[in-house]
């Protein structure tokens, strides 16, 4: 198989409901594509979610790198996903994507970390043991060229932000959707910062699950230079998640 044959590309529209204030495409619906898109690539290759659901187990997003070259694509545009698996291990794997424009000039990129867990123990599940390692058979040597996500460093002792979760924060497996996160992180920011700059880099690690009725409080630490550090986590204090975000 050649290494062309192991990425996927697909093609997509910035739908009107798609697109910001700025009449862009938000940064969450592309989180969501992201995803779509890593299930059709997946799907296609035998190892998508309705193949595994049939053994109980499920793919969980652990963590998630988008970081743009230019600004995204405005409302009506044309643009594509590619997507491919860079690295397969025991307990995880790493996806990467670059986005393009119609003329396939770079967007911007996103690497992902991938685990599989057993649906109804929530432990993990070696890959390697899924269809003797079949997985690694479509690992692709295609450059990703951003950085891998870096630590977050220390938060504000305070709140900034709270959140009691929803019917429509709640996805299939009954906990809060992995890019749900993203739009309620970038909230935190008043809209008019995103009238003059926008984000340039967004990491966010997954470190615990959270479901309907729990109530989030969401910490962030100006660093300067337009990055901020981001901890989300739950009144008793158990962090879920913790987030990176670089506005130019």
């Amino acid at each position: 198989m050649s290494e062309d044959q192991k990425i996927g590309t697909y093609p997509f529209v910035v739908e009107p409901f798609c697109s910001d204030f700025r009449g862009r495409l938000s940064m969450g619906v592309l989180g969501n594509l992201l995803l779509n898109v890593a299930n059709f690539h997946a799907s296609d290759r035998g190892f998508g979610i309705t193949t595994l659901n049939e053994g109980h187990y499920t793919w969980v997003l652990s963590r998630l790198v988008l970081e743009f070259v230019e600004d995204a694509p405005r409302q009506t545009e044309k643009f594509s996903i590619q997507t491919w698996v860079e690295s397969v291990y025991r307990l995880f794997t790493d996806r990467n994507f670059a986005v393009f424009d119609s003329e396939g000039n770079p967007l911007g990129y996103a690497r992902s970390v991938w685990a599989m867990i057993d649906v109804d123990t929530r432990k993990p599940v070696d890959l390697l043991s899924i269809n003797d390692g079949a997985i690694t058979r479509y690992v692709c040597d295609n450059p990703c060229p951003i950085e891998r996500a870096g630590k977050v460093k220390a938060v504000a002792s305070e709140p900034v932000y709270e959140r009691v979760i929803r019917y429509s924060d709640i996805d299939i497996n009954g906990h809060v959707n992995s890019i749900k996160y993203i739009d309620h992180i970038l909230d935190i920011f008043p809209l008019d910062l995103y009238k003059t700059r926008r984000v340039k880099r967004f990491e966010i690690a997954y470190v615990n699950e959270s479901r309907y009725g729990d109530t989030l409080q969401f910490y962030c630490q100006d660093m300067g230079r337009g990055e901020y550090h981001i901890e989300v986590k739950k009144i008793d204090g158990e962090v879920i998640c913790r987030s990176k975000v670089i506005f130019i």
